[in-house]
């Protein structure tokens, strides 16, 4: 699937204009992984931005959000590796992770969510007004975005990664979409 199509999908599945703008953050943190790891940018990048395809759908029931997704997305004929990714994005249904897809898309998701809220609390209210010692300790205030799961982010370890390491790379990539996020 190409990467409008995919964008189109979205527009029309999603309705709530920061549910798109946070689908838009992780796809950019997941092309600036792949770029890192050595992966397909154009293949993490879909995994990112169709992960929360369903969330109009499933937002009452969260023990069906990413299941509808994915079912939905393997309807489409998208890569089995992409379906499965943002499958197991939601741990509420206790699938392994295997791939290293799986893993970021896992630890992206709630680090966009904590980045953006730290730019929104920024007197500029811009992401460039931010950087990572700010990021850093925003990750440590455990009443600051409580709904981004620190543990998760943390498992950027398994990618190889220290946190600062992968909070620098997320935020350079939502940066790099500012305008985009409105940020």
């Amino acid at each position: 699937m190409k990467r409008e199509t995919a964008f189109d999908l979205v527009q029309k599945n999603v309705k709530n204009r920061n549910l798109i703008k946070h689908m838009l953050a992780v796809e950019a943190i997941m092309k600036a992984l792949a770029e890192r790891l050595g992966q397909n940018k154009e293949q993490w990048g879909l995994a990112g931005l169709l992960h929360d395809i369903d969330y109009d759908k499933t937002a009452d029931s969260p023990e069906q959000h990413s299941m509808i997704g994915a079912n939905m997305l393997a309807e489409l004929g998208l890569d089995p590796a992409i379906v499965y990714a943002v499958r197991v994005h939601n741990e509420v249904h206790g699938l392994p992770r295997n791939s290293l897809m799986d893993k970021a898309l896992f630890a992206a998701d709630p680090l966009s969510g904590l980045i953006v809220a730290a730019a929104l609390i920024h007197p500029e209210r811009k992401l460039a007004a931010i950087d990572v010692p700010f990021l850093v300790n925003r990750f440590h205030e455990k009443s600051f975005a409580r709904g981004a799961n620190r543990e998760q982010i943390a498992t950027c370890s398994e990618l190889g990664l220290s946190l600062e390491q992968f909070i620098e790379l997320s935020l350079r990539a939502l940066q790099a979409i500012s305008k985009e996020l409105g940020l």
